[in-house]
């Protein structure tokens, strides 16, 4: 077969058998029909074939994918990006051996070891200190409040939260389920005062449209064709977010991730085990989950000189 048909026919696999993402199968679609374009460059044939896939092909393609950007007068591709890359390949090579295609063996395929960059997070007081620059008395204010509580309060991804509609959530029990990366759903729990700022804004507000969260620009690009404000998007929560931690006098960068980040921290810093807050967080794998185990490290010295018998 064609190699484009068998990706076809793998990218299928996974949309259907597997259960991925629209996203998903489009990024591997973009990283597979990389591969097959500069395996071509690389052994200067028309069309490649499943069995000419080699530990030297690979080699040689890591090194294009590393030079990628530069030949190409584009920004280089990230190690992580990379990355993806390798491991849409090896998935797409684990899928041909299960059809008994003869091709390299998968597990040849080594990925790049990546350097986690370091965990920015807020403490309490500086979430509070974002809270108190905004301005209560317009319905702007109120959704901005309820935002940026609900973030901290849920973990939630802010993808996730732009698609929440005001039947997603449950104020009274203050929780709820959201499909995440992969398909997958998991719980939502909310504080008791996240809840009561998202009602004060759903108070607020005279539509009746479903979205959780809207756009209430002046722009005429926020507004729909029926004259009503649009969902809001995720790069008008990060202005949001960024704005406030300005007024509040975070120098960091401050992203609706950091908040994710800091709900995660406190759960830990609090004494919440591993295994619940990658549940909590909707992590596939608890190694990534395990990122944050480097910034409650402070913490841990803290317990260490509280708890532990000094020999004086």
């Amino acid at each position: 077969m064609d190699i484009y048909d068998l990706i076809d026919d793998f990218l299928e696999h996974l949309e259907i058998e597997v259960g991925r993402s629209k996203k998903t199968i489009e990024n591997y679609r973009h990283y597979l029909e990389r591969f097959v374009m500069l395996s071509q460059e690389i052994l200067q044939k028309d069309e490649i074939k499943p069995s000419d896939i080699d530990k030297e092909l690979i080699r040689k393609y890591r090194l294009l994918l590393n030079r990628y950007g530069s030949e190409n007068g584009s920004e280089d591709l990230k190690i992580i990006t990379q990355t993806y890359h390798l491991i849409a390949l090896r998935g797409f090579l684990k899928y041909l051996a299960r059809r008994d295609i003869k091709s390299l063996d998968p597990s040849l395929v080594d990925l790049p070891h990546i350097i986690r960059k370091q965990v920015t997070f807020l403490h309490f007081g500086e979430v509070e200190d974002m809270l108190e620059q905004i301005d209560l008395s317009t319905e702007s204010g109120l959704r901005d409040r309820a935002i940026i509580e609900l973030l901290y309060s849920s973990g939630l991804r802010v993808s996730e939260l732009v698609n929440l509609n005001r039947d997603s959530i449950n104020l009274e029990r203050r929780e709820f389920m959201v499909r995440g990366k992969g398909s997958k759903d998991r719980p939502i729990f909310v504080s008791k005062s996240a809840a009561n700022r998202v009602q004060d804004y759903l108070d607020a507000r005279t539509d009746s449209l479903p979205a959780l969260f809207l756009n209430n620009s002046r722009n005429t690009q926020a507004v729909d064709t029926s004259g009503n404000y649009r969902r809001m998007t995720a790069r008008s929560v990060e202005r949001i977010v960024e704005k406030y931690a300005r007024l509040a006098g975070i120098t960091k960068h401050v992203s609706p991730h950091t908040l994710r980040h800091s709900f995660a921290t406190d759960l830990l810093m609090n004494g919440a085990d591993l295994r619940s807050v990658q549940t909590m967080l909707g992590h596939a794998d608890i190694s990534t989950t395990q990122i944050y185990t480097h910034v409650t490290d402070a913490h841990l010295k803290e317990v260490h000189e509280k708890f532990h018998s000094d020999t004086n």
